[in-house]
């Protein structure tokens, strides 16, 4: 209905004049995921970071300095949390007692994707993964052990997570 309409709008016109992000960066990611995205359709493969920046049609220091403004924003997405069936993300992923086998499966063949994804990614950008998720290393050591600086591995991390968002937006 109309107020329904208006009432969303609000909500939204709220959250926006909330964010902290420019509204520029916000584009900037979503450019790179999707440059990243038709890169990785294209070439079977993950892009490299020259690739990426030509699909973009910036030079690769302007590339990274997009990865660089960005710090390793997660970009969250209003469009993320309902599916193409308008269902709510919150209520795919809620808690039961009585465990659904379909649901089992289909969690399964999540982290089955997400590992895939992992496994995809570039060696530098898994290895900077393992070290900040497993190993719990922060940018500093991280960057000590690639022999970077910790602004370089901010930029890889932000470009690993791009790829994976862009490998499980199905999901």
């Amino acid at each position: 209905t109309y107020a329904t309409q208006r009432i969303r709008g609000a909500m939204l016109d709220e959250l926006r004049a909330a964010d902290w992000l420019p509204r520029s960066l916000r584009r900037d990611m979503r450019r790179i995921e999707t440059a990243i995205s038709r890169m990785q359709q294209k070439l079977g493969r993950s892009p490299n970071e020259s690739e990426i920046a030509k699909e973009l049609g910036v030079s690769l220091s302007e590339y990274q300095q997009m990865l660089q403004e960005s710090r390793g924003a997660q970009l969250v997405y209003y469009e993320d949390f309902h599916g193409e069936d308008n269902d709510d993300f919150f209520e795919r992923f809620e808690s039961s007692n009585d465990a659904d086998p379909l649901d089992l499966l289909q969690n399964e063949r999540f982290k089955a994707e997400l590992v895939h994804a992992i496994e995809s990614l570039p060696e530098r950008e898994r290895m900077l993964m393992g070290m900040i998720y497993e190993q719990e290393m922060n940018l500093r050591e991280v960057g000590e052990v690639l022999g970077v600086s910790e602004s370089r591995i901010s930029q890889l991390h932000s470009q690993a997570v791009a790829r994976l968002r862009s490998w499980m937006k199905g999901y």
